[in-house]
């Protein structure tokens, strides 16, 4: 009995034990985190506003800091250099006022809202019109990657401003301020170029690039001023003082019914952009799944209107209705394609023959091709052959000319130095016709026949042909020589 009492307690103290490590392990890791992540000690609460208030105003060596950063973005652009790019978000001054209106929202402090509102609107206009009129006088040819990567906020460009904002007001916050996660973030947020398109919407009258460039500027604008109002309400910053009472009152329902109105279309487009990310997801996993795994499909392209809730599908081969019918069941019916079950699928086949048809014709023509290069090449060699065999007479009949009368030379050698030198020739016989003048004597005379051309005139021919004869009777080496024209 004693000794199972004995067991108990033994029991129960490594119970206790245990749950005395446990509770002093859960305490270490406690508070290793806080001391990990805690960033509120760093906090230094004056430097911050001061540093924030102090890049706010925009005149003098700011604002021409900002021109030359919009030419810089504008060139980057116009040269699709993504490294002049980002040289340019590192030197312009937009953050500031950006910055401001964050956290005058957190602070209550209606006079630093209308001060960053004013500068910021000040820098936004001043730098539409300076890429305006750099696009003015320097058009792009054609549209390129870095400027149509410009004109429409998806997921991504929210997320980037969004936790860009929360590093930077990190940063900002902390007793000395890390300059590399503000560069950082100019870089990631990419404020600069959104304008630089607008700008060049404006210059080419697209505004359907102006207001979609806009559209992001003002989408990365609202979500880092929103980082930093949530990480200065995290830090609890002392609220702005006002003497009365009902003032501070009034400011803060300013405040909050303007923080509402632009939080509502700022939710709107994370949602908007969010499901359209998902959307094209998933499109691009139905064309992987449902179709480039068929071999019978021949996708020719492809694209989804994400506003109009369409996909376009055009294919080499012909699509029955059955068969369009399946596609479109598999994408309303499948989970796998969830936020595209109100898509509707636009299909075009071919309307004329079927690609069983024409991979047969195909085959046969190329059939065709082989047998005819083969005849081709047929004919070709029994041309050579031929050119061979002309070639052999030619030799013989100058041989058995040379061997019948010595004054005779090769013909064919004396019929291309007359066509060289006497051009105008068209034609020139050689022979030796056999003549009589008393009708009882026979004598051999060596005559040439020449064709001029037509267009020579008779007096040029004359000179011509008495020049022939002499070189004639030299080179062939007669007594005489007549010519004969014809």
């Amino acid at each position: 009995m004693e000794q199972k009492k004995l067991n108990q307690d033994a029991v129960q103290q490594s119970k206790q034990e245990i749950k005395k490590d446990a509770k002093g392990l859960f305490s270490s890791l406690n508070k290793f985190l806080k001391e990990l992540l805690d960033f509120r000690e760093d906090t230094d609460y004056e430097t911050t506003i001061e540093a924030i208030k102090a890049d706010i105003p925009f005149k003098g060596a700011t604002a021409w800091i900002l021109i030359f950063a919009v030419f810089v973005a504008s060139i980057g652009l116009n040269a699709n250099s993504t490294a002049v790019v980002i040289g340019a978000m590192l030197i312009s001054p937009l953050m500031g006022p950006i910055l401001g209106i964050g956290m005058s929202f957190a602070l209550n402090d209606i006079h630093t809202f209308k001060k960053s509102l004013v500068n910021l609107g000040t820098m936004i206009g001043l730098s539409l019109f300076a890429s305006f009129l750099f696009f003015y006088l320097f058009p792009l040819s054609e549209d390129n990657s870095e400027l149509l990567g410009r004109v429409r906020p998806d997921i991504r460009d929210v997320l980037i401003a969004f936790f860009g904002g929360l590093a930077l007001m990190v940063a900002r916050t902390k007793k000395g301020t890390v300059a590399s996660v503000i560069f950082g973030v100019a870089i990631a947020t990419a404020l600069m170029p959104p304008l630089c398109t607008a700008g060049y919407g404006l210059a080419i009258a697209n505004f359907q690039y102006f207001f979609g460039a806009m559209y992001l500027f003002t989408i990365n604008t609202i979500f880092i001023a929103l980082a930093t109002f949530l990480v200065l309400k995290l830090l609890r910053f002392p609220m702005h003082k006002y003497a009365n009472a009902a003032r501070r009152k009034r400011y803060a329902t300013i405040a909050a019914v303007v923080g509402i109105a632009v939080m509502i279309p700022a939710v709107y487009t994370f949602i908007y952009a969010l499901n359209d990310s998902r959307m094209n997801i998933q499109f691009k996993n139905y064309v992987k799944n449902e179709i480039n795994s068929n071999p019978k499909y021949q996708l020719i392209d492809k694209g989804i209107d994400t506003k109009r809730r369409v996909i376009s599908l055009n294919f080499f081969n012909e699509i029955s209705e059955a068969e369009e019918n399946m596609l479109q069941n598999q994408l309303v019916n499948d989970p796998r394609y969830a936020n595209l079950k109100e898509v509707v699928i636009e299909i075009k086949g071919s309307d004329t023959k079927s690609f069983e048809l024409i991979t047969t014709a195909y085959k046969e023509k190329r059939v065709e091709l082989q047998e005819s290069k083969n005849i081709i090449a047929g004919l070709q060699k029994q041309i050579t052959d031929l050119q061979q065999t002309i070639l052999l007479l030619n030799t013989r009949i100058e041989e058995d000319a040379l061997n019948k009368n010595q004054k005779v030379v090769a013909f064919s050698r004396i019929s291309k130095e007359a066509k060289i030198r006497y051009n105008g020739i068209e034609k020139i016989g050689f022979a030796n016709v056999l003549s009589s003048k008393d009708f009882i004597n026979i004598d051999t005379i060596p005559m040439a026949t020449i064709k001029w051309n037509l267009k020579l005139p008779d007096s040029i021919i004359v000179t011509k042909q008495r020049g022939l004869r002499n070189w004639l009777q030299k080179e062939m080496k007669l007594d005489t020589l007549f010519i004969k024209r014809e």
